[in-house]
């Protein structure tokens, strides 16, 4: 029986003690869920302390516990230390970024494809390696981490973006998100912690989801991940791992400059922590910046897995990335591109390989630039900002809203207006984040004029309170 009367206690939640089944942990938990699913638990609600939840439903402290544990082990809760337990941002819905159900009439401003433009310069190498003698050699299950020549192209791409590796140090893999998946399944356990940045890739936060891994979120700046900030978690928390996105941060667009990429190592390097660094943009940011960004992999070589997608630099339809990483790190990880993969497809990366050996690969980043380029002024015309992104040639734009909008509403609307986007919430990683945005997908137009159209739509309803 119950130490308090709780007739006329405010509770953010009530759950009905009948309704509770042994072991009683999962049945609480079960019953978190599908209350966070029905929206009966909205995202930021504060849930009842553990010990005042237990007397509530007469039920063991450690139960409760444990079923909290379980909700927050599946991304639906977050623990604030000296605050408490509350329901996480994007805990009733999924927020992975796709294709699916996009009408076919509405222009996409949601999904950052890679300027689909340059695909015929792609065509012709995949018609000049087809029509080589020795073929075959593609279409087999050796090497499961590349051809020794493919890494070697590998390594001369990367050598400009600041990569200094041996080629046992490569495993070639089926783009970044495959990357990210072999990483996770490599060097961390359900329940691990990765810090991130507060507003961080949408697909990773799905993915550690279903891993079962805890995002840290750590605030930050302009410049990026607050170095001090990142010390107060790692001294709160026992952080295992840390995310960047360091040449463009996804979906903010910053830039993190070196010296806060050194700052941020001194940090990773004295708590041990492993660093993944998806560096998807740097190709693209090559002699645009005043200053070249040194990898954290040139920081923390024994520490860090970096990951460079051709995605968006070369072809998003050839699956192909390249994951470098540390000695201690090579056994763990060449063994989980094996389970996940078994192996990338090598005339998939035959074709990347080809256009990095002719030149072509250069010509088709020139040209993603200049696409890029007439596209970020377009967004400038319409929006303009103050606080220019750290990427100048970015294929995203983060725009402040100008108050606070419902997440879901706004973009249901503006999907019936004609424009698809995603509002800051899919981003957010955890609480702690003040204002609204939206990011903008600038590379998934198939001209100027479409993207002007998009934009012009978009303000409109922007302007008009969607």
């Amino acid at each position: 029986m119950p130490i308090n009367s709780f007739v006329d206690y405010p509770m953010s939640w009530r759950p009905d003690r009948h309704e509770l089944t042994r072991p009683i942990y999962l049945s609480l938990a079960r019953m978190l869920e599908r209350d966070i699913a029905e929206g009966f638990l909205p995202p930021g609600t504060k849930l009842p302390p553990q010990r005042e939840l237990a007397d509530f439903l007469d039920i063991n402290f450690t139960t409760v516990t444990r079923a909290y544990k379980t909700c927050e082990l599946k991304g639906l809760l977050h623990a604030v230390t000296g605050s408490g337990t509350f329901v996480s941002a994007n805990a009733a819905r999924s927020v992975t970024i796709s294709r699916d159900r996009v009408p076919v009439e509405c222009i996409d401003f949601g999904l950052v494809a890679s300027f689909e433009q340059s695909n015929f310069m792609v065509a012709e190498a995949a018609r000049s390696v087809a029509a080589r003698a020795g073929l075959e050699r593609f279409l087999n299950y050796d090497d499961p981490a590349g051809l020794p020549g493919q890494k070697e192209a590998a390594l001369r791409w990367m050598r400009p973006l600041g990569i200094s590796a041996s080629a046992d140090r490569v495993a070639i893999v089926s783009g970044a998100q495959n990357a990210l998946v072999v990483t996770l399944l490599a060097l961390f356990e359900p329940g691990s912690r990765i810090a991130v940045d507060t507003y961080t890739y949408s697909n990773f936060i799905e993915l550690a989801k279903s891993l079962r891994i805890k995002l840290v979120p750590v605030a930050g700046d302009r410049s990026g991940m607050l170095p001090g900030e990142l010390e107060a978690c790692c001294r709160a928390f026992e952080i295992q791992g840390i995310f960047l996105m360091p040449s463009c941060c996804n979906p903010t667009s910053i830039f993190v400059p070196n010296e806060r990429r050194q700052a941020l190592a001194a940090v990773i390097e004295a708590h041990g922590l492993l660093v993944i660094e998806d560096d998807i943009h740097a190709a693209l940011l090559l002699g645009s910046t005043e200053e070249a960004g040194l990898p954290m992999y040139s920081l923390l070589p024994e520490q860090t897995v970096y990951i460079c997608s051709t995605s968006k630099s070369i072809c998003s339809g050839l699956r192909v990335a390249y994951a470098v990483f540390g000695e201690a790190l090579r056994e763990k990880m060449l063994r989980a591109v094996y389970h996940v993969n078994v192996k990338t497809s090598s005339l998939d990366v035959e074709i990347v390989t080809e256009l990095i050996d002719s030149g072509r690969a250069r010509d088709i980043v020139a040209y993603k630039k200049s696409l890029a380029r007439g596209a970020n002024d377009l967004f400038d015309r319409f929006f303009p900002q103050s606080d220019k992104p750290g990427h100048p040639l970015g294929f995203f734009r983060w725009l402040r809203l100008p108050r606070p909008m419902h997440a879901a509403r706004l973009e249901s609307d503006l999907l019936a207006a004609g424009v698809r986007v995603f509002h800051s919430d899919r981003f957010l990683a955890g609480a702690g984040a003040s204002g609204d945005y939206l990011r903008i997908a600038l590379s998934s137009t198939d001209s100027l004029d479409e993207l002007e159209r998009g934009l012009r739509i978009l303000r409109g309803n922007l302007q008009g309170g969607a």
